[in-house]
Order: C-alpha cells, then sequence, then structure tokens
C-alpha cells in the first residue's frame, strides 16, 4: 500500500465509491485540487493508486503521499467522464495533470449574418447568428482558400447596410470593386438575393471540402450555357472549373472516397509528447494541428492520446464518424469508428501524419537549441545521469573494444566521447603486449590497467563513466584492473553485451534493460559501436602489415609502404622479379625501385 498519512481519513472514502462511471479529485492539505482523473469503475480506479506501490513510477508515488481529500462525480456513461474531465482540467490546470501546451487563439472563416453575407477571417467568434468554420492552425491554409473563394466568385468587401429598404432607397452607389470586376452591386440591386445565396451555398461546400459537388455543379451550368450559345458565360465558368481542379489537385493526397475522418499520431520521448491531428474531407486536407504535451506522470501513450483525440475534437468541433489511429485506445465516442489502418490509403494518411509530428518535434529542438545551445545536451547528460545511476553526469565518457582474427593479431581500442561528442584527439589503439591467443577477459585487463595507470602518472582527468564492450566476464576483468589501481568506486563502469543490449553493473549478476527508445541507450550504442569501428580499422591495417609481410620487407632498405605499392601495381613478388627498372621507378621512385631491381638480378645468377 502507497505511503499516505492521510490514508486513514481516506480509507471510508475509498470504500465508499460506487462502482459506477465518474472522475475523481485529489485535494492535497491546502485544499488545492492537485489531479483529476475519470474512471470506467470508481471504486477500482481509486483504490488502485494506494495498493499498487510496488509498480508505481517515483512521481505517481509522491502525487500519492500528498492526496489529503478525494471527491467523485458520477455520470451516465464513459463518453460523460471523458468530456467532465477534459473541462476540470482546462478550469482547475491542476498540477500532476497533463496540458495541451497551446495558447493560441486561431482563427475562423466568418460568413456574417447580414443582407448579402461578407466573408472574412477573424479571430472572435460571437454567437449572433453568423456561420464560422475552422478553427485554422494554419493561417496559409485559411488564406488559401479565401484567395480561392475570391477567385471563383464576386462578393462584396464593403460594410454597408444592404436591407431591401436602402437598396430601394438608392442609398449607395458601386465602389472601385464593382468597375474591376470584384463585385457585382448588389447595392444598387444589380444582383439579386437568389444570385448572391446561390453562390455563397457553393463556396460553403468548397469551405467544407466537398469540392467535387462544386464541381459537378459547374460542369453542369456550362453546358446549360453552351446548349444556348452562350459562350462568354461558358467560358468564365470554365475558368472557375479549371481553378478549382488546380486547387483540388494540390490538395487530395489520397483517395477522395474517404469522406470525413479526423486522423491522430503521437511521437514521444521521456518528458513531452507530440500530437497531430489532421481533418479529410474527401480525401483533402482541410485542417492540420500539432500539440505539444508535457508528461506529468509518465503517462502511457495510449492516455496521452486519448486525451487529446478529446481536446482536440472539441476545440476544432469535429464530428467526423471516423478517427484513424497508430493503435488502438480504450475509447468509445457513440456514432465514431476506430480504425488502425495497416495498408492503402488510409495508412499513407497516418504516415503523413506521423512526419508531420517528427517535423514539429524537430523544429522544437531546432528554436530551442538557437535558444540555449547547450540545452539537449544537458537534457541528455541528465537523463543518462538518472537512467544509469550516478551521482555525476557523464560529461566524460571512454569506452573499450577488444578486436581479434582467430586469436591473431590481437588488439584494443579506446574511444572518447565529451559532453555526448566524440573527442577524436582521445582516441587510442593498444597492441596487445602481456596475453597470448585469444583471451579477451586477460586483453581488457591489460588494456584498462595501461590506460588509466597512465593517466594517473600524467595526473590527467578521469572520465565518470567507463563503458566495456562486453558482458559480465569483460567487466570483471576491468574491475580487476581498477582495484589495481585503487579507482573502484571512484569512476562508474558499465558492460554492454551485444545480443540484447544488456547493461551490467559491478556486483549485480542480473542486467539492466535501457528503453529501446531511450537516448540513453542510444548514446551508448552509439560510443560503443564507433569504438568496434575504431578498433576494427586498426587492426585490419595490422592484418595487412602481416600479409605484406614477404621476401620484399626482407629487402634492405624497402619498408611496409612501399612492398605495398608495389604488391598493388604488379599483383605479385614473381611479376615484381621480372619488372623492367623503369617500372619500378615509376611504381617506388628511382633510389627505391634500383634497390629492388638489383636485389632480384642478384637472386637471378
Amino acid at each position: 500500500m502507497a505511503k499516505n498519512k492521510h490514508y486513514s481519513q481516506l480509507e471510508p472514502v475509498i470504500r465508499s465509491l460506487p462502482g459506477k462511471p465518474g472522475i475523481y479529485q485529489y485535494f492535497d492539505a491546502d485544499g488545492n485540487i492537485i489531479y483529476v482523473g475519470k474512471a470506467k469503475n470508481l471504486k477500482k480506479r481509486v483504490a488502485s493508486y494506494f495498493n499498487k506501490e510496488e509498480t508505481m513510477s517515483g512521481k505517481l508515488k509522491v502525487l500519492v503521499k500528498k492526496i489529503a481529500q478525494i471527491k467523485h462525480v458520477v455520470v451516465d456513461t464513459e463518453l460523460d467522464a471523458l468530456l467532465l474531465e477534459n473541462n476540470l482540467i482546462k478550469k482547475y490546470q491542476p498540477r500532476y495533470n497533463v496540458m495541451l501546451k497551446d495558447d493560441k487563439t486561431y482563427p475562423w472563416i466568418c460568413i456574417k449574418n447580414e443582407p448579402f453575407p461578407r466573408i472574412f477571417p477573424t479571430r472572435n467568434v460571437i454567437r449572433d447568428g453568423s456561420v464560422y468554420f475552422g478553427p485554422y492552425a494554419s493561417v496559409r491554409m485559411m488564406n488559401t482558400l479565401l484567395d480561392l473563394v475570391r477567385q471563383l466568385y464576386q462578393l462584396r468587401t464593403c460594410n454597408l447596410s444592404l436591407t431591401e429598404e436602402n437598396i430601394s432607397k438608392k442609398k449607395f452607389k458601386v465602389c472601385l470593386e464593382y468597375h474591376l470586376g470584384n463585385c457585382k452591386g448588389p447595392c444598387e440591386a444589380l444582383q439579386t438575393r437568389a444570385d448572391y445565396e446561390s453562390s455563397l451555398t457553393e463556396i460553403k461546400q468548397i469551405i467544407k471540402g466537398n469540392i467535387n459537388s462544386v464541381i459537378g455543379q459547374l460542369k453542369e451550368l456550362m453546358k446549360h450555357y453552351s446548349d444556348h450559345l452562350e459562350f462568354e458565360k461558358a467560358q468564365t465558368v470554365k475558368e472557375k472549373l479549371e481553378l478549382l481542379q488546380r486547387y483540388q489537385s494540390k490538395s487530395t493526397v489520397v483517395n477522395p472516397k474517404i469522406e470525413n475522418a479526423d486522423v491522430f499520431s503521437i511521437l514521444s520521448d521521456a518528458d513531452f509528447a507530440y500530437v497531430n491531428f489532421m481533418k479529410v474531407v474527401k480525401g483533402a486536407i482541410v485542417q492540420s494541428h500539432t500539440v505539444e504535451i508535457k508528461k506529468k506522470l509518465d503517462e502511457p501513450e495510449d492516455e496521452l492520446l486519448r486525451i487529446a483525440i478529446l481536446d482536440l475534437r472539441q476545440r476544432f468541433e469535429s464530428n467526423a464518424p471516423e478517427v484513424i489511429l497508430p493503435f488502438r485506445v480504450e475509447m468509445n465516442i457513440p456514432g465514431v469508428t476506430f480504425t488502425v489502418p495497416r495498408i492503402a490509403d488510409k495508412k499513407h494518411l497516418l504516415e503523413l501524419s506521423e512526419r508531420n509530428c517528427k517535423y514539429y518535434k524537430l523544429e522544437k529542438e531546432k528554436q530551442a537549441e538557437l535558444v540555449d545551445p547547450d540545452r539537449h545536451v544537458n537534457r541528455i547528460m541528465a537523463q543518462m545521469k538518472k537512467d544509469l545511476r550516478m551521482s555525476k553526469e557523464p560529461r566524460h565518457i571512454e569506452c573499450f573494444d577488444n578486436s581479434n582474427l582467430q586469436g591473431t593479431e590481437p588488439v584494443a581500442a579506446m574511444v572518447c566521447f565529451k559532453s555526448g561528442k566524440p573527442d577524436k584527439k582521445e582516441y587510442r589503439h593498444f597492441n596487445i603486449k602481456t596475453v597470448a591467443g585469444p583471451n579477451d577477459f586477460a586483453s581488457m585487463e591489460e588494456i584498462i590497467y595501461r590506460r588509466y595507470k597512465r593517466l594517473l602518472d600524467e595526473n590527467q582527468e578521469l572520465p565518470q563513466l567507463i563503458i566495456v564492450d562486453g558482458g559480465k566476464g569483460q567487466l570483471s576483468s576491468a574491475l580487476k584492473s581498477l582495484e589495481k589501481l585503487e579507482l573502484r568506486g571512484k569512476i562508474s563502469i558499465i558492460g554492454i553485451a551485444k545480443k540484447l543490449e544488456e547493461i551490467y553493473y559491478p556486483g549485480d549478476s542480473l542486467p539492466m534493460y535501457l528503453d529501446k527508445k531511450s537516448e540513453t541507450l542510444k548514446v551508448i550504442q552509439h560510443i560503443r559501436d564507433e569504438a568496434h569501428r575504431f578498433g576494427i580499422t586498426h587492426h585490419r591495417r595490422r592484418r595487412e602489415k602481416a600479409t605484406v609481410k614477404t621476401v620484399l620487407t626482407e629487402i634492405e632498405g624497402i619498408g611496409y609502404t612501399n612492398a605495398q605499392k608495389l604488391l598493388w601495381k604488379f599483383k605479385s613478388v614473381k611479376s615484381i622479379e621480372k619488372a623492367s627498372l623503369e617500372d619500378l621507378q615509376k611504381t617506388i621512385g628511382n633510389v627505391k625501385g634500383k634497390i629492388v631491381y638489383e636485389y632480384f638480378s642478384k637472386e637471378s645468377i
């Protein structure tokens, strides 16, 4: 049972909770609301906070300790609980609830409630009977739509009161917009209300994304004008059609048969989650928006996605009957189908949404790096300190790797990383001196001793973390050397086994497994792989040198480099023996070439 000094007072409340759907509120000793949650079964859900201490995260334990009072509200359905939870979180902003970071006021397209309605963008929604479309997370997308509408239709932009009485009294005169062809002059009764309303009907369909229906109507109208030999009017309609079709070709990303759907995807790391929302109508993305969520209690992705779905559908006033998701979410909204696609167009839409999440996260990181260039490194160092249970941040890391080919030419490599980045001038190669044959454990013991004996003798800086490429055996060997040098306990050391990426600690027979997505594991893998690459390169050169140790290197004055040049050129020693003095001198120079030529000339006598 989680420790809570108020539990004796809370226990009767928990026992009396109903087993029905609802929301629960936790208050601290000062009466502040610190958490709001929803539940299918209030009694089971609230009780679970107090009897699962072993599996709780540290943050959740802190929350439970602070609970001094519990209140609840019973509702009819799980959806009602979801909505109430969302509204209470927005109202009280409890400390331990996640909040979607988004304080923007988004613009809308307004069709004003007035005679001959105007269409314009606004950030203020006034409930006066006007029709609003949006909100638009992308101002660019909204302006593109408005530009398209203005190109297709001649609507008034003035703020005159065009009542029938005012028009009949001829209070107004047409303005420059009329003479430019941007308005049909309803102020002087040059355009009927029916004609204006017909344009508005088509505009509403376009804004909603129902472009196909408008295209169909325009095609019928164009045919009507052609049949009646009104070719100028038919040409005007044709130009509108071409404009609409160009806009549609840019907007449609999948099958237009996807009538009305919302797409959600999520990307998360240790501290934040990013959720992208896309609204799709007839295959066209009409809205797209990404929000950032700060994790409070190590919430799982499905819970964060559920919160975002409810909030974003409310905010963007979506009533789409289908929601496309990357995985199943425990959520029930009447009349809504949840789809997890595996192939085809819906899968393509989901992948597009996931890319939006990724780009948003990268953009946030770039912006943060511009403001604070060390922020990313500081965060990773702090995370590594926490994940690896270290007393200091691993600003200086050294990693060791052994390389040998069936026991021949045993070598080792050490790479050095400082603040998460390679410090190549500190890289070192080691030729194994005291070990005969293939013995990785003894080789590791030797190179660790040599490395840190030298650092101590030269009074150089010691690393905060040593990584040994290998499991318990290599780690134990490295520890022997640290003990000889009296460095055990002064430097953190771990071993990483390749097969399952197991992390071994001194004195612990059971390995630790880091989350495959964790940045700590990625840094360790990167350092280990770099040590392996550096070691293999050195070992390959050693093998090449051993291979080139032929009769050529026995010639006085001819070393490995010149012997290698000759073999690259002539392919074999026999061909070198037959080569002319001129060819040899072209390959390795006049002096060396003459030495080789004379050596083989003497040998042939």
